[in-house]
């Protein structure tokens, strides 16, 4: 039988590393987050707003990335101590209504997913428009399919490890390609200069990107399904398991303090790499699409967005960039996929529809939930066949579900934690800083919705 990966007994009780380089060693669920992120938000919706705003709004992109890293890590601390991720957590610890079997946050969760499925949709679509493009074998709509199609393999297949893996080299690859482009524009005509960096933070927000800037905000950076999900990484990497069920002994708050540490090093790690990363996408498009007035959209949107690469490093590297954009988005959806699988697995475990303590139900519902998805995303791309609106349909709901993750983090800190793991002023400052720029954000993202 295959190990249980989110019971946390005794017998694997393991001490936590000492060292920063022993810390380093045990990274991982941050990575997959990663992946995750940069794609939907940083291929197509950072662009798009860079695209439409120019420099002006750099600063959305930044704070988004910054202010919400405070809420991934009271997620990623509250899943060490309680030994559970945040839809069981949600559903046995928070306060207040209830509706048969699951807490009302359990059903706000689930009725904005439905947006969320066009953002997924959105990518496919990218993926395939790129390899039509490389491949002119099949068009876009068969390699939609085929795309949808491989990645619910993969996930179907593959377990934490493989996720982890495959996660960190789609990421490598691409980042670091992007992070050249950046550089080269130096020696062409969309030359960065320190005026254009300047505007990005005099804090405008132009009315014709409001929209744009809103699903940015929500999309890029870590957004709240990828704050949720970061917690069944965490589980699986074995954060939880390693600290041990909660006896409040000395011995184990010790413990828990040194697996949280870990959790913060990865959480930070990855916030510098997705931020880099989101602020050179931004980059391009301002510099390169906003100059030129292209805007990413339709079935163009992927020939468009190639005009960064192949207007800063030439036309020979098209192919470059399609292979680039192939492995970006195309990390996405696996990431995402994995991610998926595990939130609503639980979610359905939380309505009592399937049992999550059974290591082989837990099992046949991922594959079950990747064929679910690898359909569900490949048919609405299908039927829309506009990407770059449908995962910014995605990025308006992840604005408004920050909201959600947001008043969980609040009972997380001011209910549940335990004195002995108490942060210090700095870190609830910045906990008060980040909830208030995310409350307004998403409450502005609402009214978008319904406008």
């Amino acid at each position: 039988m295959a190990q249980d990966l989110y019971s946390v007994t005794t017998q694997d009780i393991k001490e936590p590393p000492k060292t920063f380089w022993d810390r380093l060693r045990h990274l991982g669920p941050g990575i997959i987050m990663s992946a995750s992120i940069v794609g939907s938000g940083e291929l197509i919706m950072t662009t798009t707003l860079g695209a439409r705003a120019g420099y002006v709004t750099l600063w959305v992109i930044l704070v988004s990335c910054l202010v919400k890293v405070i809420m991934q890590l009271e997620f990623g601390k509250h899943t060490i101590y309680a030994g559970v991720p945040a839809l069981q957590s949600i559903n046995r610890f928070l306060p207040g209504l209830r509706v048969g079997p699951a807490h009302w946050t359990v059903y706000g969760w689930w009725s904005i997913q439905g947006l969320k499925l066009f953002q997924m949709g959105g990518i496919i679509g990218g993926v395939g428009q790129a390899l039509a493009i490389m491949f002119p074998v099949f068009n876009v709509a068969t390699w939609a399919i085929i795309t949808g199609t491989t990645c619910t393999v993969l996930v179907a297949m593959g377990g934490y490890k493989f996720i982890e893996r495959m996660s960190l080299s789609l990421l490598t690859l691409f980042t670091l390609f992007t992070l050249v482009c950046v550089i080269a524009l130096q020696w062409t005509s969309y030359a960065i200069q320190w005026p254009d960096i300047a505007s990005g933070f005099t804090f405008q927000l132009p009315a014709a990107a409001l929209g744009v800037a809103l699903a940015a905000f929500g999309i890029t950076g870590a957004g709240a399904d990828e704050i949720m999900a970061y917690t069944y990484w965490c589980v699986e990497k074995g954060y939880a398991r390693f600290t041990g069920p909660r006896d409040d002994s000395p011995v184990w708050f010790a413990r828990a303090r040194g697996w949280i540490r870990v959790m913060y090093l990865d959480a930070l790690v990855s916030m510098v790499i997705y931020t880099v990363t989101t602020a050179a996408f931004y980059i391009l498009g301002a510099a390169v699409l906003h100059g030129r007035g292209e805007i990413p959209q339709g079935y163009e949107m992927i020939s468009t967005l190639s005009l960064m690469y192949t207007e800063s490093l030439g036309s020979s590297v098209q192919l470059l960039f399609l292979t680039g954009a192939v492995i970006v988005l195309f990390s996405t959806l696996f990431s995402a996929m994995a991610s998926w699988t595990r939130t609503w697995m639980d979610a359905l475990a939380q309505l009592r529809l399937i049992n999550f303590q059974d290591v082989n139900t837990r099992s046949r519902t991922i594959v079950r939930l990747a064929i679910f998805f690898g359909i569900v995303w490949t048919s609405l791309f299908l039927f829309y066949e506009q990407p770059v609106y449908m995962v910014m349909m995605g990025g308006l709901a992840t604005a408004a579900l920050l909201l959600l993750v947001t008043y969980v983090a609040f009972v997380y800190r001011y209910r549940l934690l335990p004195r002995e793991l108490g942060p210090g002023k700095f870190y609830d400052a910045a906990f008060w800083i980040s909830a208030f720029s995310i409350a307004g954000v998403g409450i502005k993202a609402i009214v978008e919705a319904l406008s």
